[in-house]
């Protein structure tokens, strides 16, 4: 068993004080490798997930990974008092190792878990006595005392599973249908029966899951009297047929997908009773063209809030929904303005003096509100934007959050009492990027933090943020994964370029050991695309260590339409994407070019996804600027991308054809002059394999030379394998590092 960790950290910059003696016993262990940043244990330390305590608060529960093989997880136990360890559930012992079905693959592929194994996920009973454990396509629950109860063994496994709120049931899909299963024993119960074939009931649509964050489509009422399920039906949605080229042979799926411009599932809402079967319909409107973004109940389980977008996502309603009847009224609407939409949020909760805590942009940057009695309070305010609501605290009137106020590349943990809009105070440290979950009666926080010299750590804290324990110090000291290739850590930096408009564009930077007079090649990384912010003060991939070790400078930068800026900043690709972003990472070029430790014809650049997207569209803007780039997984035409995520920024094709045809990779592939590579996964289910096969085929129809590497069975996920690494470090030596003088 292992104890609280309570002295002081040893973090990176403080080891690297230590000298290099420590570090100098194994040469060849000081070299950073391929094999070594994917292989395990994991370089930047074992890193704990979907850490959570107890009802009682006695217990924090987390999955860790192991240490032979990092992509499988155990369940574990923590006291919190003493800090005494167990585990709870070894994945290996009680896991049977069968395949799980192709649907819960796929929606492991949308959560980005998809190579993860063992125990994902787990559910507290309310009572907390046990613990519901999914594993390998079946169910189990665990008890405190190490036993372990298997609840089902069918062969098509068991989706979504959770335990009531009173915990009377055992939830979870299968076969398409909604089942439930007394928790202190029975047999499972099918809550619908017209399952099957098109028709989906307590599942998540494709879109939902990949694009609205919602994992799920049922949400069980407080007391276990009612469940809300969506049902819904694919029918409408086109058909694509995807060939899942392998190795030895092609699989060809008939996949239901919802391109942009194309009909969507039917949704419905219902409101069911486990106890008679009764069913009652929610009214969500005259308009059949709508997302079901997201459904709660109010905490006395009498009304249901249900929140409806436009397909044109320039509207969102939230609906109060009378579970008797299904009778929905409008309680209020978020509107966009004219040259953009709405972002869909987590950050709201519904409160038992009937009150709603709302995040909302509509001054110009995410914060949060109060809606009671009609009205609305603003509780934060400022030229910075919430990122998450982490916890409330009724009694005391008190909400904790994320957001960036005191530095854009920085995370914290801030609290305001409701009572006190905007005298906002911080509770985590300066120098870190911090993300923190509570316990829903909001009496303890988990916060876990990184820094570019330190890889994330966690600890307990009480409300005022003070450390209680470390769960996971994860100090760079002797025996930590990290430590032998300390003496060839570099420092990032990090600054700011102007784009055209004079608009400060962040950037980070890592150098190797420079020599006086000497330039160096630049591996220019980027994403560039919405929702993602690339440049922070956080830990990063050991990766990009290996890279510069290689004898490159790293750079990246975040372009406008990136967030966390405020929606102004974001709102800049709106019917324009592939536009703003190439001119902002041109921006980031020119500044290296100038800079006189930087070879200016030595930049290349890499990107995967829509960085993918944005080598080429980089590429065809600025012939000549960059040495050469790799394109992985891109999108080249927004018309094979799905619906919620390209309508958002583009609109509709069929109503804006110009402004896709514009912003597309194809029409302008003849323009490409400098070396590229296009690199894909042949199995890819979310930018389908059709994108690159396209582009290929346009630039060989214009005889523009290419290059192409493209991987048998790999899905988008494919940038996480070796052999994709392999490939891009040869060709950046061979065609940026060791370019020919011009």
């Amino acid at each position: 068993m292992r104890k609280w960790l309570t002295g002081g950290m040893i973090g990176l910059a403080a080891a690297l004080a230590i000298g290099t003696s420590a570090v100098a016993a194994d040469d060849a262990q000081r070299t950073l490798t391929l094999d070594r940043v994917f292989g395990s244990p994991d370089l930047s330390g074992s890193q704990p997930r979907a850490m959570k305590l107890s009802p009682d608060g006695k217990l924090l529960t987390l999955l860790k990974p192991r240490a032979d093989e990092k992509s499988r997880f155990d369940l574990w136990a923590r006291d919190t008092a003493t800090g005494e360890e167990r585990m709870l559930v070894d994945s290996k012992k009680v896991g049977t190792g069968a395949e799980l079905s192709e649907a819960e693959k796929m929606q492991r592929e949308r959560a980005r878990i998809a190579g993860d194994k063992g125990i994902v996920a787990y559910d507290w009973a309310p009572d907390g006595k046990s613990i519901l454990v999914p594993l390998d396509g079946d169910l189990y629950l665990a008890h405190l005392d190490g036993k372990v109860d298997r609840l089902t063994n069918t062969p098509g496994g068991e989706l979504n599973p959770v335990i009531s709120p009173a915990g009377g049931y055992v939830s979870f899909v299968r076969d398409q249908n909604l089942f439930v299963q007394p928790l202190g024993g029975g047999a499972a119960q099918a809550l619908t029966t017209d399952g099957g074939g098109t028709v989906h009931w307590g599942e998540a649509e494709f879109v939902a899951q990949e694009e609205m964050d919602r994992r799920t489509g049922y949400w069980w009422a407080p007391g276990d009297r009612l469940v809300a399920v969506e049902r819904f039906d694919e029918a409408p949605v086109g058909i694509v047929t995807r060939a899942a080229i392998g190795a030895e042979g092609t699989k060809v799926f008939d996949q239901r997908y919802p391109s942009a411009g194309t009909p969507n599932v039917a949704v419905e809402l219902y409101v069911l009773d486990p106890a008679t079967g009764g069913k009652v319909k929610v009214d969500l409107g005259n308009d059949p063209d709508i997302y079901l973004t997201r459904v709660d109940w109010t905490p006395d389980g009498k009304t249901l809030l249900v929140q409806r977008e436009n397909r044109a996502q320039t509207e969102l309603d939230m609906f109060a929904v009378d579970p008797a009847t299904g009778k929905a009224r409008t309680w209020f609407s978020e509107k966009s303005g004219p040259d953009s939409w709405v972002n869909l949020s987590d950050n709201y909760h519904a409160m038992k003096d009937g009150s709603l805590i709302w995040w909302s942009e509509r001054d110009g940057f995410g914060h949060l509100y109060r809606f009671a009695k009609g009205k609305w309070t603003q509780l934060t305010k400022g030229q910075w934007q919430v990122t998450d609501l982490v916890g409330v605290d009724e009694t005391r009137g008190r909400l904790y959050f994320m957001a960036n106020k005191d530095d854009v590349l920085e995370q914290q943990l801030y609290t305001v009492d409701i009572a006190h809009p905007n005298a906002v105070t911080r509770l985590t440290e300066r120098g870190w990027t911090n993300k923190a979950v509570m316990d829903d009666a909001a009496t303890r926080l988990i916060v876990t933090r990184s820094n570019p010299n330190q890889p994330p750590q966690t600890y307990l804290a009480d409300t005022s943020g003070k450390k209680l324990g470390w769960i996971n110090e994860n100090a760079v000291k002797a025996g930590h994964p990290y430590f032998p290739y300390l003496g060839a850590h570099r420092q990032r930096t990090f600054g700011t370029i102007k784009a055209a408009d004079g608009t400060d564009l962040y950037y980070e930077m890592i150098t190797p050991q420079m020599e006086p007079g000497k330039r160096y090649p630049v591996f220019f990384q980027h994403y560039g695309g919405p929702h993602s912010q690339t440049v922070t003060r956080g830990w990063e991939s050991p990766l990009e260590q290996l890279i510069v070790s290689k004898g490159y400078i790293f750079f990246q930068l975040d372009n406008r339409g990136s967030p966390n800026r405020g929606k102004a900043f974001e709102d800049k690709i709106y019917r324009a994407m592939g536009s703003i972003e190439v001119q902002d990472q041109l921006a980031g070029a020119q500044w290296l070019k100038q800079q006189a430790y930087v070879d200016p014809d030595r930049i290349g650049i890499y990107g995967w996804s829509y960085g993918g997207y944005m080598t080429l569209k980089m590429l065809e803007a600025n012939p000549g600027v960059y040495a050469g780039g790799v394109a992985g997984a891109p999108v080249t035409k927004w018309e094979l991308y799905d619906t919620h995520y390209t309508e958002r920024y583009m609109g509709d094709p069929k109503v804006d054809a110009k402004a896709y045809e514009k912003s597309d990779a194809i029409a302008d592939a003849a323009k490409i002059d400098d070396p590229l590579l296009l690199v894909h996964g042949m199995s890819d289910d979310n930018v389908v394999f059709e994108n690159s096969t396209a582009f290929a085929a346009k630039m060989q129809a214009a005889n523009r030379p290419f290059e192409m590497m493209f991987y048998p069975g790999k899905t988008h996920a494919a940038a996480r394998d070796i052999h994709v690494w392999t490939t891009i470090f040869n060709y950046f030596d061979r065609v940026v590092k060791n370019r020919p003088a011009r």
